[in-house]
């Protein structure tokens, strides 16, 4: 599969808003309860307020054929806010592409680490990177408590 990554464009935030939804409610289940998924990702979907948080923090785009796979998040202090791919094509190489070009992009900015809060199933990924565990988060989602862990990585 060849995958391509570029920068985000105003026109990917409906696309990259489904992808952050769909593959929150298709995966999640494997490790989270019903109420934590909808805690997480509650519905109906907010295409207005996704699209002005795309707008504040802009992602890399995986594109497969023309299609949108995946979006990952760096920001300016080495945070990785973001990282999803398309419910159909999970564990095909897409959080690979998106993490290895922003890694790129880290060090070439001149960045010294990187940092993420990593979920059940990004936690394995990130581990597969090079990520430490640093510690066990909880974090409250309205009345539900989502385990994550923050995990870092020198460059």
């Amino acid at each position: 599969m060849r995958i391509q990554v570029r920068p985000y464009r105003q026109a990917d935030a409906r696309a990259l808003t489904d992808i952050f939804y769909d593959s929150i409610h298709s995966v999640g289940p494997e490790y989270y309860s019903a109420a934590q998924v909808n805690a997480w990702a509650p519905l109906p979907r907010d295409y207005m307020a996704w699209q002005a948080r795309f707008a504040g923090k802009p992602p890399f785009v995986a594109t497969f054929k023309d299609q949108i796979v995946g979006f990952i998040t760096l920001e300016p202090d080495g945070h990785i806010d973001w990282t999803y791919t398309h419910k159909d094509y999970q564990r095909q190489g897409v959080a690979t592409a998106l993490y290895d070009y922003l890694e790129k992009q880290a060090k070439s900015a001149g960045m010294g680490h990187l940092y993420v809060e990593a979920s059940h199933l990004a936690r394995p990924f990130f581990a597969s990177k090079g990520f430490v565990l640093v510690r066990q988060n909880q974090v409250r989602r309205g009345r539900e408590i989502l385990v994550n862990w923050s995990m870092e990585k020198l460059l």
